[in-house]
This record gives structure tokens, sequence and C-alpha cells, in this order.
């Protein structure tokens, strides 16, 4: 009883504390709530009665950021003029403590870093196991250069000419040889030892330098046509010179003939005629070689002819006209650069492919890119048998042969 009678007080004294509160509450009345320091805690983020939100409420997601694109875009390229690693190049390198380096160990006074690539006219053919002595060269004028060298043309040359008059020397199978040495180490090549046998020109893919809207660099591949023609023996007729023509109404194109009288300061009419007749096919600059001296230089429709760069890397110490070359500094930059990317998507495709570059950018409706070009030149010495770059009495030396002032103003780029 006394237990039971301390449970019935003890409930009407809760009771009463309630009512005195006006917190009583009422089962059956909605209306009536607790004091808000007596209503439940909510987890933090729950919604509370009456405000549940709707699913349309939820914060949406973060649109994706836009990809950059291309604001301007620009190569810079450095063209070369004869290299040479046989004969005495090549005793020269043995006898040297650097070996198969000898002949490179001056090139960063060229400033590779500047540049997006480097071309250059390769003049010989690359065949292992050939012991043929200096003397035999120098009697035969058959040149041979031990493949060994190419790893290190590898490490400065993108692309290189073998359009003229001693990729053959080793015979057909010597320059089906050469091209499949300079593929294993990665370098690119155009030109054939004959215009009849062909083909003469190649889809050559070169980087160019794009400014993207977000401030960043990228480098962006591009495919150009590059024409190597030898010319030494019978000047390439209009049929072989239509290549020019082909591949210059898909890619910008730039033509690197072989030909003409040697050790002359000037081209007589014959290699006048057959320079222009490739920037008349389509050609967007003419590139020479040949010569063994610096030639000069002309602006012919508009257009950059170089008749011969001269010497680079080659043995012929006899003479600085024979030692010194110029080398063409060329800037090319996309007229549109919002078409870049869609050309470097298919680039890697175009690549020793004339045929499939052609039939990808008709697929993708791309037109060809029309680029402007500025141009510097830039002189070099392999006197006392290393290649090194002129020194300023030489190189106005050289400026004053290219003839590069009147022709600079002629493209108006004086």
């Amino acid at each position: 009883m006394a237990s039971r009678s301390r449970l019935v007080l003890a409930a009407l004294a809760a009771t009463s504390v309630l009512a005195t509160t006006g917190c009583f509450l009422q089962p059956d009345d909605p209306t009536v709530r607790p004091p808000a320091d007596m209503q439940p805690v909510q987890p933090a983020g729950s919604p509370t009665p009456g405000n549940t939100p709707s699913p349309s409420s939820s914060p949406s997601p973060s649109p994706e950021p836009e990809a950059p694109t291309v604001v301007e875009a620009a190569g810079r390229y450095l063209f070369f003029g004869d290299l040479f690693f046989g004969r005495n190049i090549n005793d020269w390198s043995m006898a040297s403590d650097l070996g198969y380096d000898y002949p490179f160990q001056r090139l960063e006074e060229f400033q590779p870093d500047n540049y997006n690539a480097w071309v250059g006219n390769f003049e010989c053919p690359a065949v292992a196991g050939l012991d043929i002595s200096s003397a035999q060269m120098e009697a035969t004028l058959s040149f041979n250069c031990d493949p060994d060298y190419v790893p290190n043309v590898a490490k400065w040359y993108t692309a290189v000419d073998l359009g003229n008059n001693h990729t053959d020397n080793q015979g057909i199978e010597g320059f089906a040889t050469t091209q499949q040495v300079l593929e294993e180490n990665g370098i690119q090549y155009f030109g054939s030892h004959d215009p009849a046998a062909g083909p003469n020109c190649n889809v050559v893919v070169l980087p160019v330098t794009a400014q993207m809207s977000d401030g960043s660099t990228e480098e962006k591949p591009l495919p150009f046509g590059f024409c190597g023609y030898n010319g030494v023996f019978k000047t390439p007729t209009s049929e072989q010179i239509a290549e020019v023509a082909e591949y210059s109404q898909l890619l910008p194109t730039i033509a690197w003939p072989h030909s003409g009288a040697e050790y002359q300061p000037g081209p007589d009419e014959i290699k006048t005629t057959f320079y222009r007749g490739l920037i008349d096919a389509g050609a967007e600059m003419v590139i020479g070689n040949h010569a063994h001296w610096i030639q000069s230089t002309e602006a012919y429709q508009g257009k950059l002819i170089v008749y011969s760069m001269g010497n680079f890397i080659f043995d012929q110490q006899s003479t600085d006209e024979k030692t010194r070359s110029a080398l063409i500094d060329v800037t090319a930059a996309i007229d549109d650069p919002a078409q870049l990317e869609a050309w470097s998507e298919i680039a890697p495709a175009c690549a020793d492919n004339f045929q499939t570059c052609s039939q990808l950018a008709q697929q993708a409706g791309l037109e060809r890119l029309q680029l402007s070009y500025t141009f510097d030149a830039i002189g070099s010495s392999d006197a006392d048998k290393l290649v090194k770059r002129a020194t300023p009495e030489q190189m106005d030396s050289i400026l004053q042969r290219l003839n590069w002032s009147a022709t600079m103003a002629a493209l108006g780029q004086s």
C-alpha cells in the first residue's frame, strides 16, 4: 500500500508541474506543442516537419569547365645544308676520344631549344658492314656513312632530305636500307635518289607551339609536305614536279631540290628555271643544296628561294667557301588557329602517308591551312674539322653572298 501511494503521489506531482507551466499535453490535441527547449533535437541537416525540401531545391552540380582553345600557333624550324659522316669525317671521329659523338659536339651553339624542329640534307647512304676507305670514297665519289652516326643525328634532327646524288651510292638496296635505319631511329625522311623512281614528296609531321586561351602553351603536331628532288643528272620533268602541286593542294609544302653546278656563287639559268617552277607548282618556299658553296637567294612570286645553303657537316676543308654554310631560320604562323586542333588530331596518321592524310582531311571537312612565314639566316663554319657557329665577320660575308637584305626587303621583311 505504502509503495503504491508513493507512486500515485509522484504522478500527481508531475501532473501539477505540467499544469502550472501550461504545457499539459492533451493526447488528442495536435495544436499543443511543448516549448522549444523541450522539443527533440534533430540531427544536423535533417528536415523539420513542414519544411521538407523538394527534390528540385537540391543544389545543382557545377558545370564542367570549358576546354582551352588555341589562340595562336606557330612553328619555328631550322633548315641545314649538307650533312655527311663518311670519308674524313669518319677518320677524324674515330681518331677522337668522342668517336661517333665527335661531329655533333658543338651543335648546342645553334640553340636547339629555340626551335620546334631541325631539318637537314642527309648526303650519304647508311649501310652497315662496309669497309670503304677515305681514299676509295675520294677516288670514286661513292659514299657511305656508318649507321652508328644515325642515333646522334636523331638527337638533333626531326627529318632529313634523301633527294640527292649520293643516297644511292650503295645501290637501290642501300637506299632502302638507309630509309630503314632512319625509321628505326625515329627520323622522318623525304625525297628520292631518282625523280623518276619517286616518290619525291612525303608527309612530314612537325611540332608547332600553340598559345591556349587559359594562358598555357602546348606543342601540337602539324603535317607538312616536303619534296626532295635530285636534279644533278637530269632536271625533273613537269610530271615529276606535279607531285608538289598535288601535295600543296592539301598541305603547306616545302621543296628541297638538289641540283646545279658545284662551287659557284649563284645559280645558272637551268637551276633558276627549275627552282622557280617549284614555286609555280605550289611550294611555299624552295630550300636548295648541292653546290657545296653558299649561293644567292631571291624572292619569286612573294616566296623565298635559297639556291644553296652549302656544307654544314662535311670534310671539304680547302677554302672558306667550302667550310661555311647558311642555316635558314623559318617561323611558320598559322593564319587561322581554330583549325589547328582538327589537323593535329589526324597528324599522326598523316605521317609518311599522303593518301591516308588526304582521306582523313576530306572526311573531317578540313581546309588547307594557310601559313605566314618570317625568315632569318644563321651562319656556320666547319673549318678546323669541326662545325661551329660563324663569327660576326663570317656572318657578314654569308649575308652578302645570300643577298639577304635585298631578298628580305622584297618579301616585306626588311
